[in-house]
């Protein structure tokens, strides 16, 4: 029988994460996005004051992938777990580990009391658009993503 783990990422981990996330923006076909350094990572997961925070998923002690998530407030539903990424290796989709990464998030954002949670996914990604309708979420129609680099 296949062996799942989930564990928190430690500062330790940041060159994981980060070599995943750069697996992740290939995938994504825009790798040249990734401006984030080591040091950005470590600064930002890792100060009195973490922006984020991430779980890395090993199968049968191989690393699998990752999730990272920070905590944002809406005005109209208070606070809110922000999925920022999501990411399984191509060589472990369809394994499961997906699934219960998502499930350890949703159980993470109900430890601490979110109202729910938000993420993104590319409209052309439709393996992972189905597998997000079989978690019964709300995909939002006419709103666009704005963002403005400084």
């Amino acid at each position: 029988m296949d062996k799942i783990e989930i564990r928190r990422a430690t500062k330790e981990d940041i060159s994981l994460v980060r070599d995943l996330v750069m697996e992740l923006a290939i995938f994504e076909k825009a790798p040249e996005e990734v401006s984030s350094t080591i040091d950005d990572y470590v600064a930002g997961g890792f100060s009195d004051n973490p922006l984020f925070s991430a779980n890395l998923i090993y199968l049968n002690g191989e690393l699998g992938g990752f999730s990272l998530w920070y905590y944002r407030f809406s005005t109209w539903k208070g606070r809110r777990f922000y999925l920022e990424d999501l990411y399984i290796k191509e060589s472990f989709r369809g394994k499961g580990l997906g699934k219960r990464l998502i499930m350890e998030a949703i159980d993470e954002a109900k430890r601490t009391k979110c109202t729910g949670m938000m993420w993104q996914v590319l409209d052309w990604n439709q393996p992972a658009i189905d597998f997000y309708n079989t978690l019964g979420v709300k995909m939002d129609a006419g709103w666009l993503n704005v963002h403005l680099d400084l």
